[in-house]
């Protein structure tokens, strides 16, 4: 299956909703015959375990803990770039003196400091943005001139090419809240300063799912469609057995989901789950809890320390009795694809967003934060797969609401259209990353070119 000529090494950010999408990548190169290495920290490289795919450690500053043993997200994101350099350096050298060399490095959207990397090594360089591509036009406006930052009150609502109109609660949490997660913030500004410095910027999405985005920035980005990067099973089947992603950070309870969804009737599970960095104030979960228990649905909810989170933990199961179930973790995908969940409760985290459409979902929007707010706008406006929950007076979406969008959702006037544009969206995200698609045919030509070998010195800026 390898192709000796060429070497692909895969860098991802260190998080769950990273190492999907990247390994993801990484497995579609190597089931297309290039030698695929995914490069990850010390603290998370015990969690890799996917066929077909090399997996090799560079160091972050903090290989006991991660980014829970950094004082600060500044003091990791800071010894990341200086470490991380140094061994990522240190990791391709290493291949420099065997028969596989490394020809390329396809790296995190918030890993900018790579291409600098691959610049001193005279090889390609490619970053995979793991937002959709509407959020990232956002930030590219800015960059561009085309939008002011921080953003006034006076240029809303956002009208720019290719995107619907935007409201202050429709964008990203970045650009609402400059002042939140800056060093965050930091890093993607750099990148898309240097985007056109890179040989190729991919995206985890995929054409159709942004045509009008797609058609209005055509030969002015430098973007191309490789997703959804999605586990092969579940879209375009060109991966015998990839059932799942083979990164998972925390151990999931999938027999226990699947025994207890094997027994609820056909489309009636409300599937809850708000991402691996949804952090829920303690009132936001009281007011699901009670809006699931008042819908009178069949639900999963996942949901860490869940007994902490609740005020009466034990009399909240024991009242729903075997309506619903809570777990930890789960197989997602695996849930998500079982014909007994008729809806998708979701934060709106990316990934999340594209699994609900991959496998024909329905879906209700908690956006938290991040890109999430503007997903949760195209999911109901744009996609009509599904409802935003809306926030009340104390700014959480309230039991009432929970209720009501999951009733809409499931069993309201326009539950059926909802169902219908899910499983459309699902047949065009297996067709772009079946062969032949869109997606597959972008992965394809990247292939093509990695194939010749060598690489080139990227043009300074």
């Amino acid at each position: 299956m390898e192709n000796q000529k060429g070497h692909v090494l895969v860098l991802t950010y260190p998080a769950q909703g990273h190492i999907n999408p990247l390994l993801q990548f990484a497995k579609r190169l190597a089931s297309k015959g290039l030698r695929a290495t995914l490069a990850t920290t010390h603290y998370t490289i015990g969690s890799i375990k996917a066929e077909r795919v090399h997996v090799e450690p560079i160091s972050d500053g903090f290989d006991e803990g991660g980014y829970k043993q950094a004082p600060s997200t500044q003091a990791y994101v800071d010894s990341f770039k200086r470490v991380g350099s140094r061994t990522l350096s240190e990791l391709i050298t290493k291949f420099s003196e065997t028969e596989y060399p490394v020809n390329c490095i396809v790296y995190d959207s918030l890993l900018p400091w790579v291409l600098d990397v691959a610049k001193n090594f005279g090889i390609y360089a490619a970053v995979l943005l793991t937002n959709s591509a509407s959020v990232c036009s956002l930030y590219w406006y800015i960059n561009q001139g085309r939008l002011t930052f921080p953003l006034c009150p006076d240029a809303l609502p956002i009208v720019l090419p290719g995107l619907p109109l935007l409201e202050f609660s429709d964008l990203p949490g970045f650009l609402a809240d400059s002042e939140s997660q800056s060093p965050y913030l930091a890093l993607i500004m750099e990148k898309f300063s240097r985007l056109e410095e890179n040989d190729w910027v991919f995206c985890n999405s995929f054409e159709e799912l942004e045509a009008e985005l797609v058609k209005a920035l055509y030969g002015v980005w430098p973007l191309l469609m490789v997703g959804p990067l999605v586990p092969s099973a579940y879209v375009d089947r060109q991966i015998d057995g990839d059932t799942s992603y083979g990164g998972s950070l925390w151990n999931a309870t999938s027999d226990q989901c699947s025994r207890w969804l094997d027994k609820r009737p056909l489309g009636s599970v409300i599937y809850v789950s708000f991402g691996s960095m949804g952090n829920i104030s303690a009132d936001q979960v009281e007011e699901i809890a009670f809006g699931l228990k008042a819908s009178d649905k069949h639900f999963i909810w996942v949901l860490k320390d869940f007994e902490h989170k609740l005020k009466s933990p034990i009399e909240f199961l024991d009242s729903i009795q075997q309506r619903g179930l809570v777990v930890e973790w789960c197989n997602q995908l695996e849930v998500l694809a079982h014909p007994a969940v008729g809806c998708f409760m979701t934060h709106c985290g990316w990934n999340s967003t594209l699994e609900g459409l991959s496998l024909g979902v329905p879906m209700v929007g908690v956006p938290l934060w991040s890109d999430q707010p503007t997903n949760a706008k195209f999911l109901e406006e744009k996609w009509r797969v599904g409802l935003r929950a809306r926030k009340g007076e104390r700014g959480m979406v309230t039991r009432e609401e929970v209720e009501m969008c999951v009733r809409e959702v499931v069993e309201g006037e326009r539950s059926e259209e909802f169902k219908k544009n899910a499983l459309d969206w699902k047949d065009k995200a297996q067709r772009a990353a079946s062969k032949g698609g869109s997606s597959d045919k972008n992965l394809d030509d990247f292939v093509a070119k990695i194939r010749e070998g060598g690489g080139r010195r990227l043009a300074e800026p």
